[in-house]
């Protein structure tokens, strides 16, 4: 029989709270009765990605600026999950068609993982979208700035093998859609 692991939060506070950056310091109790204090968490909301394959068979990928790292790297499309999403399909339908002008006809579920369950409170949620179509232009967010990218399931298969994809829920989507495809061999 498995023991309860589960914290009690007894106080917390918010030291920041504002559009990117939420942080609150929480002091917590262990199902052992320990006092954890301060325990930092950092509150963002939840986000999708998908790897998004075209009618024609083409994956798009996106080749972005991240300041944190100072690098410019490839990624799939995706972004937080807004207030006005009805649900996690309709969050990823709309970052899809934000960034890259194409709609799909299937969104497939592959999953949720978390970038950090020890600080961040937030998962991302993993999607395979196929059947896409480039119906609109780029509707993109202030301060978002990026190249769409063509490539081939082999070729984004060897970027993963030269370790081109540095966000790793984004390779954890791929992983997983390419699972789906059935793509990958054990």
């Amino acid at each position: 029989m498995e023991r309860d692991l589960e914290w009690k939060t007894l106080a917390s506070e918010y030291l920041i709270k504002d559009t990117w950056a939420t942080v609150r310091k929480d002091t917590c109790e262990t199902s052992d009765g320990n006092i954890i204090s301060p325990y930092y968490v950092y509150e963002f909301p939840d986000w999708v990605c998908a790897l998004a394959i075209t009618k024609d068979g083409n994956v798009i990928l996106e080749r972005q600026y991240r300041h944190a790292l100072g690098e410019s790297g490839y990624e799939v499309p995706g972004g937080c999950v807004d207030a006005t999403d009805k649900s996690y399909d309709d969050a990823i339908a709309r970052e899809l068609l934000e960034e890259t002008g194409y709609q799909f006809e299937k969104y497939i579920f592959l999953g949720n993982t978390s970038a950090n369950p020890s600080t961040n409170n937030n998962l991302m949620h993993l999607y395979l979208a196929t059947g896409g179509e480039k119906v609109a232009e780029q509707k993109l967010d202030d301060g978002e700035e990026l190249e769409i990218v063509f490539a081939t399931i082999d070729q984004v298969k060897q970027m993963l093998r030269n370790n081109q994809f540095i966000q790793s829920m984004h390779v954890a989507c791929i992983m997983l859609a390419l699972e789906k495809l059935g793509e990958l061999k054990y």
